[in-house]
């Protein structure tokens, strides 16, 4: 062609000869870009009806392997766009679902249900679960605090949470005022 507006019927004609030599060069140029034979694949087809489309509208510039790999550019492009669009929306409705399971009552229940379980505790374990949780203190501060050593304080926890899951677990349902 020599860069000149094809009529339709020539342009038709030109992109059908085209068409077998120029559609591995698009697949392939499709599929450095996006990696995934699928996508690939469909990006191919939609450049081709593109091109279809614009020859039956009597738009074509110069019909060559240039100008539909500039139609799969466009394509791909199209593509990655919509790509995103997907994961913002997404993500919102992630959001939405994540504030709606987001219950304060729930969070208050376990609350209750955890100081109930406490005020069950021996006094030891209480005071050493308050201070390294409740309080966040580090463990050899809460040893300073419990007159303890730093070993003793870590076995002392261990003693403590797992009276802590024990005592929780008996109080399955039940919450204490």
């Amino acid at each position: 062609m020599d860069g000149t507006q094809a009529p339709a019927d020539d342009a038709g004609s030109a992109l059908l000869a085209l068409y077998d030599p120029a559609l591995p060069q698009v697949y392939g140029y499709l599929l450095r870009r996006c990696g995934r034979r699928e996508v690939a694949e469909e990006l191919t087809s939609e450049t081709f009806l593109a091109a279809v489309d614009s020859v039956r509208r009597g738009m074509p510039p110069r019909i060559d392997v240039g100008w539909l790999i500039g139609v799969a550019r466009h394509k791909l492009a199209d593509h990655w766009r919509r790509q995103q669009r997907e994961q913002r929306n997404l993500r919102a409705v992630a959001l939405e679902r994540t504030a709606d399971e987001d219950d304060p009552w729930d969070g208050r229940l376990d609350a209750l249900r955890a100081r109930a379980t406490l005020d069950r505790l021996a006094p030891q374990h209480r005071a050493a679960l308050t201070l390294r949780y409740v309080d966040d203190l580090p463990v050899p501060r809460v040893a300073a605090l419990l007159d303890r050593t730093v070993r003793a304080t870590e076995a002392l926890l261990v003693r403590a949470r797992r009276e802590f899951r024990t005592v929780y677990a008996e109080g399955e349902g039940e919450i204490d005022d």
